[in-house]
């Protein structure tokens, strides 16, 4: 059994029971794996957490450098537009709730930060920017609770308004 397929055990578990069902034998049995073929991956919850979380942060890393745009505030808005469409953004959700363990979530608080503050003061408006960076973490946790909301067509309405709330204001 591969590594991402115990993640994905975990995070389908996390899901569908809770952060209390979080445990290595309930793992293993959601993947079909025994006990010693996970703690071969994972050799604690703590770790199989931090696996989870650094797998979010490596994929929205990924995400974010494979979209258009000329600005960091436009490729994010097409990472979290992309995100919310492959229905894999669950993982905010699911990462923040299984762990109480703010070690555990400390890589996941350097990447907020770095997304947050990245290229902000190269921005044409850096004060709009930072509005439509936190729109977007809102349309993300939205659709992590209910991911039938917003229609593709909502979607891109949200997409075109966004990206106009990035073009400079007209000069005085």
């Amino acid at each position: 059994m591969r590594r991402d397929e115990l993640l994905d055990a975990a995070e389908d578990l996390l899901c569908d029971q809770g952060s209390a069902a979080l445990t290595l034998s309930a793992v293993a049995d959601r993947a079909g794996v025994s006990k010693g073929g996970l703690l071969y991956h994972f050799g604690s919850k703590e770790a199989l957490i931090k696996g989870m979380v650094e797998r979010l942060i490596d994929e929205f890393d990924q995400l974010l450098a494979a979209q258009p745009g000329d600005t960091y505030t436009e490729r994010y808005v097409m990472a979290t537009l992309a995100a919310v469409r492959s229905g894999r953004l669950r993982r905010w959700a699911v990462v923040t709730g299984a762990s109480g363990n703010l070690f555990l979530l400390a890589p996941l608080r350097e990447a907020m930060a770095r997304w947050h503050r990245e290229g902000l003061a190269d921005e044409p408006d850096p004060l709009a920017s930072q509005v439509v960076r936190l729109a977007c973490e809102g349309l993300w946790d939205v659709a992590s609770h209910d991911p039938e909301l917003n229609t593709e067509s909502d979607l891109q309405a949200l997409e075109a308004r966004l990206r106009a709330l990035l073009k400079p204001p007209p000069a005085p």
